[in-house]
């Protein structure tokens, strides 16, 4: 596995009267090469859980292994900086995490901490700008004169340039419109694909990433209510919105024409297009068994 949590709890000043749990006895397998999509209502736990993946947040009860890490909360905690290569964190509006006057230096940041030479990083710059489909003109601009998308996509950057097998985000798509909503959610579905990475991203758009998701984590009050496949998230999707969870309007609408019309084996339609193109064959099949019984009466 990349990921696995066993029995994982987590509060913050833990052992002071401020103690706040965050996360109860967490069990967790994210498979390696996998795009998990992590929801849940606000307060849930998802970025606690998220922190927890690099190292930035040690467990104060339970077990964490990410790769070839493990982390026990009643043990001295191994050196997280391997880790930290390996496993790319994009924090909530990651715009933030930009300091550096051009985007190039923002991007070989990273490389240079850990080791690469400044021509290795320059060329790593390129190749992480290429793959969010920025032109290498980018480079030198201060990244705070870019649009919103730009900034995302440069934040991104520069973790992608350390090459980690695992990408971690925290709600990448907040504050962006719709068409750059859609374009980066298809971008971490081809890294996802043609780069091999593990991807994991935070959300509370679950319908953004219905189409890419192979599974789903759905937090609840610290807890794992659910994980599985996207699949078995629509088959689950009256429990979930019985325990708070905002079900996407696809998810509905398809789970009301299974049941109409007796489709509840089939891979779920979750896109507008492929929706409206099953519901097209189930009628047009509708309207040929009725002229057939007209012929036969």
């Amino acid at each position: 596995m990349a990921i696995t949590f066993e029995e994982v709890s987590y509060a913050y000043d833990d052992g002071s009267l401020w103690r706040s749990g965050a996360l109860e006895r967490v069990e967790l397998e994210i498979r390696p090469g996998t795009f998990t999509g992590i929801a849940g209502t606000t307060g849930s736990g998802k970025s606690t859980l998220l922190q927890h993946f690099n190292g930035l947040l040690k467990p104060t009860a339970g077990r964490v292994r990410v790769l070839d890490a493990v982390v026990n909360a009643r043990e001295k905690a191994p050196k997280m900086r391997e880790l930290r290569r390996r496993v790319g964190l994009v924090f909530q509006f990651p715009e933030q995490q930009l300091f550096e006057d051009t985007v190039e230096k923002d991007i070989c940041f990273g490389p240079l901490n850990f080791g690469m030479s400044l021509a290795e990083a320059k060329e790593r710059a390129k190749w992480a700008l290429s793959l969010l489909g920025l032109d290498e003109s980018v480079l030198q601009r201060n990244p705070f004169h870019l649009s919103g998308g730009q900034m995302r996509k440069v934040a991104i950057a520069s973790v992608l340039a350390m090459d980690p097998d695992i990408i971690a985000l925290d709600e990448p798509t907040a504050t962006l419109d719709p068409q750059s909503r859609a374009e980066l959610a298809a971008l971490l579905s081809t890294l996802h694909r043609e780069q091999g990475k593990t991807v994991i991203v935070v959300t509370h758009r679950m319908e953004e990433l219905l189409p890419y998701a192979d599974g789903w984590v759905i937090m609840k009050n610290g807890r794992t209510l659910f994980q599985g496949t996207t699949d078995a998230l629509v088959r689950e999707a009256a429990f979930l919105e019985q325990e708070g969870l905002a079900i996407p309007e696809c998810i509905t609408l398809w789970n009301k024409l299974a049941a109409e019309y007796g489709l509840e084996a089939e891979k779920p339609c979750l896109t507008p297009e492929s929706l409206a193109d099953r519901l097209a064959e189930v009628l047009a099949a509708e309207g040929g068994a009725g002229e057939r019984e007209g012929r036969r009466a």
